[in-house]
C-alpha cells in the first residue's frame, strides 16, 4: 500500500502526532475522575490524536481522554507508558463489547512495531482491561477477528491488566476538533484511513442522506411514519420482524443506514426485535427519554433521526443490552441480497 510519500514526509516534519508534547508525560496530570455509574475503557491503536477523533464520533459516551497507558504483561513487566485513550461511558448506555468491536477497526492490530509511521513501543496497541469482565469480552472478539481471515497477518494486539493511565495536557485533548486541518493531514498523510478502507470498505455516515418530510411521507406506510417521525411503538407480536430468523442485516427504513445484525437477534419476550448490539455504534444516537414519567434511554438512527426503540440493560451477554427495535423503523435485507443492495461490506459478519 503507498501512503502518499511527499505528503508523508511534510506531515512528519510539521505535522507529526504531538512530538513536541510527546517527549514527556504532563507532570501535573491528574488521575481521571469517573462519574457515579461510568465505566472507563483504555485503548491503544497508535496516535491518541486518530483514536480520539474515531471515538468521538460514538453518541452515549462522558469522555474521551488522550494520554499514556502503562499495563502489566503476562509473566512480569510492564508495557512502558504508551499513547492511548480512555473512554468514558455509561454501561446502560452502550456496552464495553461494542467499543472493543469498534475499536478494531480504528488501525491496523496486526502491525507489532507501531502504527503507520508511528514505530516504537510507545505506538504498539493494547487492550487494557480493569475487570475480568473486561478481559473475556476482548480475548473473545479478538478470537473472533482472527477467525474471520480478514487480516493476512497475525493479529500482534496484546490483552493486558490495567495500571495506570496519565492524561495528556488539555491542549492536546479532543485535538481533532481544536486544530482539524492539522489533524486531517497528519491523518490523510499517515495512510491509517487508506488502510481501514483497504479492509473494512468505504463506511461513511456522508454516505447516507436525510429525506424531506414529503420524500418520508411518500416513501412510508402510516404506521412507519408514525413510528419514525412521532415516537410511535408499533403493537408488539403484530409486527414485521419480531419472529424474524433468517439471516442478514436491519437497516434504516429511512435511509438505509446500516444497524442490527441477524447474529445479535435474540428472543427477548417482548415481541419486538430485540438485539444485543449495533453493527457500527456511529449510526445509533442515544438520548435520555423521559416521557410517561420514566427514564429511559431512546434509541435514533444518526443520519435520518429515526425512532427506533428504546435500549435496556437487561439483555444477555456480552452487552447485556437490549435494543427493543420497532419492526416500522427497520428494513431487513436477507444475506443473499446484501451484496447487490450495496451492503457486501457486512458479509463478513456471516463468515
Amino acid at each position: 500500500m503507498q501512503y502518499k510519500p511527499l505528503l508523508l514526509i511534510a506531515a512528519i516534519i510539521f505535522f507529526g502526532c504531538g512530538k513536541e508534547a510527546k517527549t514527556e508525560v504532563t507532570a501535573a496530570a491528574q488521575p481521571v475522575t469517573m462519574m457515579k455509574g461510568t465505566e472507563s475503557a483504555t485503548f491503544a491503536g497508535g496516535c491518541y490524536w486518530c483514536m480520539d477523533g474515531a471515538f468521538e464520533k460514538l453518541s452515549g459516551l462522558k469522555d474521551v481522554l488522550s494520554g499514556y497507558a502503562v499495563g502489566k504483561l503476562d509473566g512480569g513487566g510492564s508495557t512502558g507508558k504508551v499513547e492511548a485513550i480512555q473512554v468514558i461511558y455509561d454501561p446502560k448506555i452502550i456496552s464495553y463489547s461494542e467499543l472493543v468491536d469498534y475499536y478494531w477497526k480504528q488501525f491496523d492490530p496486526t502491525d507489532a512495531g507501531g502504527s503507520f509511521y508511528d514505530r516504537g513501543s510507545q505506538y504498539q496497541s493494547y487492550v487494557y482491561y480493569v475487570s475480568d469482565a473486561q478481559r473475556q469480552t476482548a480475548v473473545k472478539s479478538k478470537m473472533r477477528l482472527e477467525k474471520l481471515g480478514i487480516f493476512r497477518k497475525p493479529i500482534a494486539t496484546k490483552i493486558v491488566k490495567f495500571t495506570e493511565f496519565i492524561p495528556e495536557k488539555e491542549s492536546e485533548q479532543h485535538f481533532y476538533l481544536k486544530n482539524p486541518t492539522r489533524y486531517h493531514q497528519y491523518r490523510d498523510a499517515s495512510g491509517r484511513d487508506e488502510f481501514i478502507q483497504s479492509i473494512w470498505g468505504n463506511v461513511t455516515i456522508a454516505a447516507y442522506h436525510k429525506l424531506s418530510d414529503g420524500e418520508i411521507k411518500s416513501k412510508l406506510t402510516r404506521m412507519q411514519y408514525n413510528v419514525t417521525q412521532n415516537n410511535g411503538t408499533e403493537p408488539a407480536f403484530k409486527n414485521e420482524y419480531w419472529d424474524n430468523h433468517n439471516e442478514g442485516i436491519y437497516v434504516d427504513i429511512v435511509s438505509g443506514e446500516p444497524l442490527f445484525s441477524s447474529n445479535d437477534k435474540f428472543e427477548s419476550g417482548t415481541g419486538w426485535p430485540s438485539f444485543t448490539k449495533a453493527i457500527d455504534p456511529r449510526f445509533i444516537e442515544r438520548k435520555v427519554d423521559e416521557s410517561y414519567g420514566m427514564a429511559r434511554v431512546e434509541a435514533r438512527s444518526k443520519v435520518a433521526a429515526s425512532h427506533l426503540g428504546h435500549i435496556f440493560d437487561d439483555g444477555p451477554a456480552p452487552t447485556h443490552l437490549r435494543y427493543c427495535m420497532d419492526s416500522a423503523s427497520l428494513r431487513f435485507i436477507p444475506k443473499t441480497d446484501m451484496e447487490k443492495q450495496g451492503y457486501k461490506q457486512y458479509l463478513y459478519l456471516f463468515q
